[in-house]
């Protein structure tokens, strides 16, 4: 879960599984280049274009909208533009920019009455405004090689911003090639800085009276909003890769990441096993919103192992082992096989495996206690496994005959992703990543 809290995670919890399988359509920046005495090559030869969109579907039955229990119905359609500039034969400038746009009926019931359905149930979604959001981002960041090549130096910004949280992050990283650059060494950082807006369930904000309550007594939950909105992230990050044959590469990486602030989800209820239950037809009101505690601390470490099998056919693996302070582990193991079809076109069957255990502070519907300290009945902090299948195709055009005004078009990826996991969440996402190259 070290993307936890990401765009839409905080809205129904796919937020790992749609990054997972984003990230792998974006290409990587040219880095070292051979050099001489009499010419140094540019890092980036002409400026470089990715046009990336994809779709995301999701359905569940426990959402932590509405206390673990409730549709996870979510849609969410992502655009990106990346623009990689060559400033000089050393430097590159990157811009990074996207939109997401979702529906998610899970959210949409934060205020399960401004719909005017017939009958409430944490089932069905709501017509109010909360159904929808819109996340915009502007990532830049500029890249400096050294004349030899063997030194990288990047420094990065970020903004995003949705209805109820704003983020801002910086960092940098410096990258170190040995060996005839077949041994390379990289260390990083980043800070995030983000603000919540707190949208708190509407039985649960000042002055809420609605006479359908229904219950034994009167409802009247002891809730205390938070006092601080803020959230701060720090990240340390290692990695270090070796060509170990011809044949084979290998990578280890770790990150260290620590957390504070506020990192419960202010709209996301909590059912209680000892107070009365209330409702409004068949929905249930809440007896408070998740509570957590102000600090997390995270370590994830894995590894990567690519093995050239000929012409035809290349092996990459991937594992990866997750701790952090709140008491969950994880495992996360891939295998791709990119296919090489002929010189335009390469195959990508995957797959991906996930299994982790359950928060500290994880409890079912109505299994935590008004007594405890901190609960949550979030399913992405339950103990669960899930399976990921999928399939990519790429067309890359060596000549770039194909233009889009004075770019040609260099590479071509469709991909599609089915994600399934054990407690009933299943999802999909199609992208479409092209990259184009200036004359």
């Amino acid at each position: 879960m070290v993307l936890s809290n990401t765009l839409t995670i905080r809205k129904s919890g796919f937020g790992l599984a749609f990054w997972l399988l984003l990230v792998g359509l974006i290409s990587p920046a040219i880095w070292g280049q051979q050099t001489n005495n009499s010419y140094t090559k540019r890092v980036l030869e002409a400026s470089e274009v990715d046009l990336l969109f994809s779709y995301y579907d999701q359905d569940g039955q426990n959402a932590a909208v509405t206390g673990g229990e409730g549709t996870e119905e979510l849609t969410d359609a992502t655009s990106t533009l990346v623009l990689r500039i060559p400033m000089n034969e050393n430097d590159v400038l990157t811009v990074d920019v996207g939109l997401s746009a979702y529906t998610s009926a899970s959210s949409s019931n934060v205020d399960p009455l401004d719909g005017g359905n017939l009958n409430t149930t944490p089932f069905d979604a709501s017509s109010g405004e909360s159904r929808k959001d819109l996340l915009a981002y502007f990532n830049p960041s500029y890249q400096h090689s050294s004349t030899d090549r063997n030194s990288i130096w990047s420094a990065d910004l970020y903004f995003s911003t949705e209805y109820d949280y704003f983020s801002l992050g910086f960092g940098g990283s410096y990258t170190r090639l040995f060996n005839e650059k077949n041994t390379e060494l990289s260390l990083g950082g980043r800070v995030f800085l983000d603000k919540w807006n707190a949208i708190y369930p509407i039985e649960l904000r000042q002055g809420f009276f609605d006479d359908r309550v229904t219950g034994n007594g009167t409802y009247n939950p002891s809730f205390t909003p938070f006092q601080s909105e803020n959230r701060n992230s720090y990240s340390a990050s290692f990695s270090f890769s070796q060509i170990l044959t011809q044949k084979l590469q290998g990578a280890i990486f770790a990150d260290v990441v620590t957390q504070n602030g506020l990192l419960s989800t202010p709209f996301q209820r909590v059912y209680f096993g000892d107070t009365e239950a209330f409702f409004i037809d068949d929905f249930q009101l809440a007896d408070d919103v998740e509570r957590l505690p102000d600090n997390r601390f995270k370590i994830p470490v894995g590894g990567r192992l690519n093995y050239y099998v000929n012409d035809f056919m290349v092996l990459r693996s991937y594992y990866r082992f997750y701790w952090d302070d709140w008491g969950i582990t994880s495992h996360t193991a891939s295998l791709e096989v990119p296919l090489k079809l002929n010189d335009r076109f390469t195959l990508y069957p995957n797959y991906r495996y996930y299994t982790q255990s359950a928060a500290d502070y994880f409890y079912p519907k109505e299994g935590a206690l008004s007594s405890f300290e901190f609960y949550t009945s979030d399913y992405d902090l339950s103990s669960y496994y899930a399976h990921q299948y999928g399939v990519g195709i790429q067309y890359k055009d060596l000549l770039a005959n194909a233009k889009l005004f004075s770019f040609g078009l260099k590479t071509i990826d469709l991909r599609f992703n089915a994600y399934d996991r054990s407690d009933g969440l299943n999802a999909y996402i199609i992208s479409l990543g092209t990259t184009f190259v200036g004359n």
